[in-house]
């Protein structure tokens, strides 16, 4: 019976339906004229598609990046036949700058030989990177910070050096050596990574076991050294800040800093002790707090020292601490360490600069270090192509070198919004950009599309590096 009234209504619907007046060009409508009508065939002759990424591995060869590469890896290569090791560790670079995030993806730059050369086969790679030992891992890092020196030379140096020490979490999804549980019920890896602020240059990288502790000095000590090593000017000369969250609060780590000159600015947890002295502050002793840019006060949020309120007699000379406290947003959860209604954050520093207010946004800037470390992740970082730690270990290395030709290109060959772009836009923009390669007598042209938006910006890229005064 059930089914026998829905065949009934289902007619009756039908008739219903069929009794609606046909309108004029309905059926134009449905067939969608959005799209041109194409015929596909076979038959143009030298195109190329991400055209863009050349101009990436033109940066590191422009740096001296390659060279020093094909150096560093040298004496892990007994016979002279094949690909230069360090080469190919450019070419893993470029093709993880390019959204590559797998050794197999090597072969888009493999299967256009007119635009990248001779690339080596997914074995080779895999043997290249199997070869990074302890002693090649030293000179890889001597080699980017001679490409570093280079770029910095040629126009990238910030002026202003302030390195991020921040560590973040990578999954495993298999077996992997020295995966570990992660303090958030995950398994994998937990690397300890440092950035410079300024330019989004990615300084140093630490692979560690996902059970690491977020505070672990020796760590962040380790990193810090690699970071300085990597920077062209040293903090006898200039004035470096180390830059962290409260894992980098630790005695070890902020001695090494005062050992080394490098001036710091880290986070402090809130105690019971120091809530008690904030909610004794005079409200005439609060003064409005700065954006994370510094150009301007941020409502409701105000700041204060209590240096003096404080017991710092066991940090370096000169600690000082400071203290933020803001308005939770409407609809948040008040936690435990909200006192008195307000949220607070400290931070503890040596910087002798008398403005609070830019002391307290200076450490807030520590954000960009975050967001670089998302962009980490979409340059390599998030997946880890071995079970070998040493295999994963070089792979960090050549996704930091991803993370700097990204830098170096944007701070060498760029103008514009683009200069600031993330990865993401970028490939977009131009590294995926198609083009026809056009050969003449004497010379071999790369001919983008007069349509691409974003044409011009990449033929004057390609003409900006080629005018730097860099050595290739």
């Amino acid at each position: 019976m059930l089914r026998e009234n829905a065949l009934r209504a289902w007619e009756t619907c039908a008739c219903d339906c069929s009794k609606v007046p046909s309108q004029e060009g309905t059926s134009e409508v449905k067939r969608n004229r959005r799209r041109p009508r194409l015929k596909v065939t076979t038959g143009g002759r030298g195109v190329v598609n991400h055209a863009g990424a050349r101009l990436v591995a033109d940066v590191a060869d422009a740096t001296g990046l390659t060279g020093a590469l094909s150096v560093a890896m040298a004496p892990t290569k007994q016979r002279r036949r094949g690909h230069d090791r360090g080469e190919v560790l450019v070419d893993l670079a470029v093709m993880i700058a390019d959204g590559g995030d797998a050794i197999s993806d090597l072969v888009v730059l493999r299967d256009q030989p007119g635009l990248f050369g001779d690339v080596a086969s997914n074995p080779t790679a895999w043997r290249t990177l199997e070869a990074v030992d302890g002693d090649a891992l030293a000179r890889i890092k001597a080699a980017r910070a001679q490409a570093r020196a280079a770029a910095w030379k040629a126009g990238a140096d910030p002026g202003f050096y302030v390195i991020d020490i921040d560590a973040t979490l990578i999954d495993a999804h298999s077996e992997k050596e020295q995966a570990a549980p992660t303090y958030k019920h995950g398994f994998g890896f937990h690397p300890l990574l440092a950035y410079l602020d300024a330019t989004g240059e990615a300084l140093a990288g630490l692979l560690r076991p996902g059970n690491a502790g977020s505070g672990t000095a020796a760590d962040h000590v380790a990193v810090l050294d690699d970071a300085l090593a990597q920077l062209p000017v040293g903090p006898d000369a200039v004035e470096v800040i180390a830059r962290a969250d409260s894992a980098g609060l630790s005695h070890e780590f902020l001695d090494a800093c005062r050992e080394r000159r490098v001036r710091f600015v880290v986070g402090h947890r809130l105690t019971a002790e120091v809530a008690s002295v904030l909610v004794g502050v005079p409200e005439r002793a609060w003064r409005p707090a700065l954006s994370a840019d510094g150009t301007d006060e941020r409502d409701h949020a105000e700041v204060t020292e209590i240096t003096g309120l404080v017991d710092l007699a066991g940090w370096p000379d000169g600690t000082r601490m400071i203290a933020r406290r803001e308005d939770p947003h409407p609809g948040a959860q008040l936690t435990f360490t909200d006192v008195d209604g307000h949220r607070f954050q400290l931070l503890v520093t040596d910087l002798a600069e008398n403005d609070i207010a830019y002391l307290e946004a200076l450490y807030r800037g520590r954000g960009r270090a975050e967001r670089h470390i998302c962009d980490a992740k979409t340059l390599g970082l998030a997946n880890l192509p071995s079970a070998s730690f040493a295999i994963n270990q070089a792979w960090l290395q050549v996704s930091l070198i991803a993370q700097d030709l990204l830098a170096h290109t944007r701070l060498l060959a760029l103008h514009g919004d683009l200069a600031h772009a993330e990865p993401k836009r970028l490939r977009y923009c131009l590294l995926h950009t198609a083009a026809q390669i056009v050969r003449t007598s004497r010379q071999r042209w790369l001919r983008l599309s007069n349509d691409w938006p974003w044409a011009t910006q990449l033929v004057a890229a390609f003409d900006r590096l080629s005018h730097l005064p860099l050595r290739s």
